[in-house]
């Protein structure tokens, strides 16, 4: 999963992508690097972000779907907490409704089976005005693994069908160096609930406090790579990342590599 963030204040590259050809043009980018899926979002959501109104992101998401929607045949998804930015979105031809709340406004599951699409449901203690401020946790895995199996129950119950379902372990979200790292140390743990498990961790703070440099978002490359080659070990069904093209190519290495090592290059 690509990241294009079409917000000027998002953590690693927010204010970037100027107007709508400019992120038409980096998610076509993305595209041809290997992305699967390309994640459009028009509300930061980083540490301390300030909420939205409904009609500014809406004002910024779809005039880029409605353009880049044409041009690629990739799964797009919207990433929002808003139930009415998620059908206008879908509406103009999105796939998957990427939602940090796990669908938790009035409604949001509701909404999610009669739109009939992917729903992505990330686990996020407080909201990102304040998550950061002192997150506390008795066992961070197993509660983490608890709420997101609740609100996948939740869905299940409004008509969403199982299919339909993801899991995000919401790496970043109210959650210290600490607990991050025993989320991904126990990724199996929330593979094992059943429903494929979206991992965001790239360019992440936490990797600054654990690896060399990393000041900058720009410079937790390795860091970011670590994390998705961890996922995919343990059998995540996606990685959300802004470094496509070199995340392929890890995870192509680390594929061969696992099946022993046996390959004849192509000529």
């Amino acid at each position: 999963m690509g990241v294009v963030n079409v917000t000027p204040d998002s953590f690693s590259d927010g204010g970037r992508l100027q107007g709508v050809e400019g992120a038409v043009s980096y998610a076509l980018a993305l595209d041809r690097a290997g992305a699967d899926i390309l994640d459009i979002g028009g509300e930061s959501t980083r540490p301390g972000a300030a909420p939205v109104s409904a009609e500014a992101e809406l004002g910024r998401v779809l005039p880029v779907l409605h353009t880049l929607r044409p041009l690629t045949p990739r799964r797009i998804s919207v990433d929002t907490c808003k139930p009415e930015v998620a059908r206008a979105a879908v509406e103009a031809g999105a796939d998957i409704w990427n939602d940090v709340t796990a669908l938790g406004a009035p409604g949001a599951a509701d909404l999610a089976a009669e739109l009939g699409c992917e729903v992505m449901l990330m686990h996020m203690q407080g909201e990102p005005r304040t998550m950061q401020a002192a997150p506390q946790y008795e066992d961070v895995l197993a509660e983490v693994c608890e709420f997101l199996e609740a609100r996948a129950a939740t869905a299940l119950t409004a008509g969403v069908a199982r299919e339909k379902i993801w899991l995000d372990p919401g790496i970043g979200f109210g959650k210290t160096v600490a607990h991050n790292l025993a989320l991904l140390a126990g990724l199996e743990r929330i593979v094992a609930l059943g429903f494929p498990v979206l991992l965001g961790a790239s360019r992440k703070r936490f990797i600054a406090a654990v690896g060399a440099g990393g000041q900058l978002a720009s410079d937790r490359l390795g860091g970011s790579l670590a994390a998705a080659l961890a996922g995919a070990r343990a059998g995540v069904a996606a990685v959300r990342v802004h470094d496509v093209a070199e995340t392929v190519q890890a995870l192509e290495v680390q594929a061969v590599i696992a099946a022993g090592g046996g390959f004849s290059p192509a000529r």
